[in-house]
């Protein structure tokens, strides 16, 4: 009896033990060991050694470093330091003087030099600024690309090498403010420099170095990812009447603060995929986002400003909506108008008479999908592969009618004037400024027969010589009246030295003067 009782305590312990290890192995071991679980309280660990073939893939790539990279890029990136002198102006003469009733009644010689302000009247000084960014050599001979904005207006441009600590002057090239680059030139020989990458090669995800001279500091390297390409951002300014600016920048979160501009955007093989440009930040530095103009563009830029000293810029002829416009408006606004929101390309909302796109046969409402073979989703990305060529160039153009593709082949890009002449640099465009005709509706509301109104000023001469401020309507030319842009470039043409008379219309009817020298060494650089 005792032994049955025995027998039986072993036989259900027996039991219970296969049906425990039964219910945990159905119900509670069901994910595979090392992973960790949503409902579980304990996180399992493993050893963290790598051993091919037992987990991941055969072919993974090792974890690596940027020691090589680095070791490539920064003896090529240079310090530039810029110095705007101060400088003394005189009533009447460089700074606005205004009109009185008195004078436009009589005339100002009734009343002589001295109501007038005269030449030789009050001084007035406007203070002088020094300011750094950064610069790639891109030869060995002493040639660099940096930004626009790093050299605009600056009276002397210095470059510190990182290699030996030696500063050189440097003598401006040529700049391009609608793509923001610059080309500068020190005098030396068999320096280091950066070799060119393929922005096109660039992939979102992939790892990037950024080098320059941030808050003065001397070299430095930040890593990141490339987290966007063919961003638009608004920031650059196109010259003359056009606001013709090109923005298709690489995005990425390497750290970039101010006087990293101009510096080097670099891959892991040490090659230049970019040039830091600008942060996307409320406070002025880094705020996790920086944007790199891409390499291919900037070879394009470089060339021409090395071969013509300016950059011939070909026009495809379209008006298009931007992103940022589609955006705003509703599906009601949108219909009423004839454009999609749902459309990977660029839609034409308007050709330009005898343009490229025009004689090729491209309609208002079409839709480029494609340059030259090349995808483009957006305005930026089209801007950009255009922005490659000069008139002349012959480029394939596909696009979208009625849902059906078509490619134009052979289409043959020519300039604003809408033929293949060389572009040359005008002191129109010199002068910096957006420009448009006064049209009828506007004239008559402020009671004049025309005029040229300013839109806006980025740099150049209006910049460095006046004070003329957005809105200026100029009426005058020296004696000659100007009712549209034209006009007013004919007089600049022949005349280096101008006085611009008009007027603010929302200040009153008071007339302003700005006298400029477009014959100014400073300003045939811009």
């Amino acid at each position: 009896m005792k032994f049955k009782q025995i027998v039986t305590t072993v036989l259900i312990s027996a039991v219970t033990a296969v049906a425990a290890i039964f219910v945990y192995g159905k119900y509670f071991q069901s994910g595979p060991a090392g992973v960790f679980q949503n409902d579980s309280s304990v996180v399992p660990v493993n050893y963290a050694r790598y051993m091919p073939g037992t987990g991941g893939s055969a072919n993974a790539v090792p974890p690596s470093d940027f020691v090589s990279a680095a070791k490539a890029a920064v003896p090529g990136v240079v310090h530039i330091k810029t110095k705007i002198n101060p400088r003394q102006v005189l009533n009447g003469n460089n700074l606005q003087r205004k009109r009185s009733i008195l004078q436009d009644l009589f005339g100002d010689e009734f009343f002589g030099d001295e109501f007038n302000g005269g030449g030789d009247g009050r001084k007035y000084y406007i203070p002088g600024q020094m300011a750094s960014g950064s610069g790639v050599l891109i030869s060995g001979d002493g040639y660099i690309v940096t930004n626009n904005h790093v050299i605009a207006d600056a009276d002397e441009i210095s470059v510190s090498l990182s290699n030996d600590n030696k500063t050189y002057k440097a003598k401006l090239i040529g700049a391009d403010p609608s793509t923001d680059l610059a080309v500068v030139k020190i005098e030396a020989k068999g320096l280091p420099y950066l070799m060119y990458g393929n922005s096109d090669n660039v992939e979102i995800g992939q790892w990037v170095l950024a080098v320059g001279y941030p808050l003065n500091l001397d070299a430095t390297v930040t890593a990141g990812i490339v987290s966007a390409k063919s961003r638009s951002i608004g920031i650059n300014k196109g010259v003359g009447r056009l606001n013709n600016a090109i923005e298709s920048f690489i995005q990425t979160d390497a750290a970039v603060n101010q006087g990293n501009s101009g510096g080097a955007l670099v891959n892991t093989a040490g090659e230049l995929v970019g040039i830091n440009s600008a942060i996307a930040s409320p406070t002025g530095s880094y705020a996790g986002y920086s944007y790199a103009i891409p390499v291919n563009l900037i070879k394009k830029v470089v060339n021409d400003l090395l071969k013509y000293g300016n950059v011939q810029r070909a026009y495809l002829g379209v008006r298009y909506a931007s992103p940022a416009a589609i955006a705003s408006m509703s599906d009601d606004q949108l219909k009423e108008i004839g454009i999609r929101r749902d459309v990977n390309g660029v839609q034409i909302t308007e050709v330009i008479d005898n343009s490229s796109a025009g004689l090729a046969g491209l309609r208002s409402g079409d839709i480029i999908t494609k340059i030259n073979g090349v995808n483009v989703p957006g305005p930026s990305q089209m801007s950009e592969q255009v922005a490659r060529y000069k008139p002349g160039d012959k480029i394939s153009v596909t696009y979208l009618r009625d849902n059906k593709e078509i490619t134009a082949d052979n289409v043959m890009l020519r300039n604003l004037q809408g033929n293949t002449d060389l572009v040359k640099i005008t002191t129109l465009d010199r002068l910096g400024a957006e420009l448009s005709d006064l049209n009828k509706e506007e004239a008559a509301r402020i009671g004049v027969s025309g005029g040229v109104k300013v839109t806006d000023i980025g740099n150049g001469i209006l910049k460095k010589q006046t004070s003329m401020a957005p809105g200026f309507v100029i009426l005058k030319a020296g004696n000659t009246t100007v009712n549209s842009v034209d006009a007013l470039s004919l007089v600049l043409d022949k005349q280096k030295s101008v006085q611009l008379v008009g007027f603010y219309p929302q200040r009153g009817g008071n007339i302003y003067y700005y006298n400029i020298n477009t014959g100014s060494g400073n300003a045939e650089n811009l």
